[in-house]
C-alpha cells in the first residue's frame, strides 16, 4: 500500500479569490508560510519558510491552471520529492472546494508517518486559509489582519 491521502474543505469564497490566495506570496504569508520568495507559477521554484520549522522548503512548481490545480513537488523528510496535487473545484459563484493530494513516500513505517503528518499539515493550511479568506484573521497569530 502506498502513502498517500486527500483532504478537502470548502471555502465559501468565488474560486479565483481562493486561487489567488494560495499562488500569490503576498497573501500565502497571511495565514500558510512565513515567507514565500515568489509566486507559485509553472516552471518555478520558490522557497518556503515556516516558523514552526528550521530552513527553506524548495517548492518545484509543476502545473498552473488558473482557477483549477496547482501541481509541485517538494522534499520529504528523507530527501525524496513528494508530489502534492491542489484542485480548485468551483460548488457555485461564492463557493469553492479545495482538494489537496500528496503521494510520493516509501511505502515504510517512516513514510507513513511522515504522509500522516503532512495530512494534518494540509488540513491546518486550508483552516487557517478558510479564517484569512471568510474571516480576515490569521489564525497561525490570532486576531484580526
Amino acid at each position: 500500500m502506498e502513502p498517500k491521502f486527500q483532504v478537502q474543505l470548502k471555502i465559501r469564497k468565488p474560486v479565483a479569490q481562493v486561487f489567488e490566495a494560495v499562488v500569490d506570496p503576498s497573501k500565502l504569508s497571511g495565514y500558510f508560510v512565513k515567507t514565500s520568495s515568489g509566486p507559485l507559477a509553472a516552471g518555478a521554484t520558490v522557497k518556503w519558510s515556516f516558523a514552526e520549522a528550521p530552513g527553506e522548503f524548495d517548492v518545484i512548481t509543476r502545473e498552473v491552471v488558473p482557477n483549477e490545480r496547482i501541481v509541485f513537488e517538494w522534499p520529504s523528510d528523507r530527501g525524496a520529492l513528494t508530489r502534492v496535487e491542489m484542485s480548485f473545484v468551483p460548488l457555485d459563484a461564492s463557493n469553492t472546494l479545495v482538494k489537496v493530494s500528496e503521494s510520493g513516500w516509501k511505502p515504510d513505517d517512516k513514510g507513513f508517518e511522515a504522509s500522516y503528518g503532512n495530512a494534518g499539515g494540509w488540513m491546518h493550511m486550508m483552516t487557517c486559509l478558510k479564517g484569512y479568506l471568510e474571516f480576515g484573521i490569521n489564525l497561525r497569530e490570532g486576531g484580526a489582519l
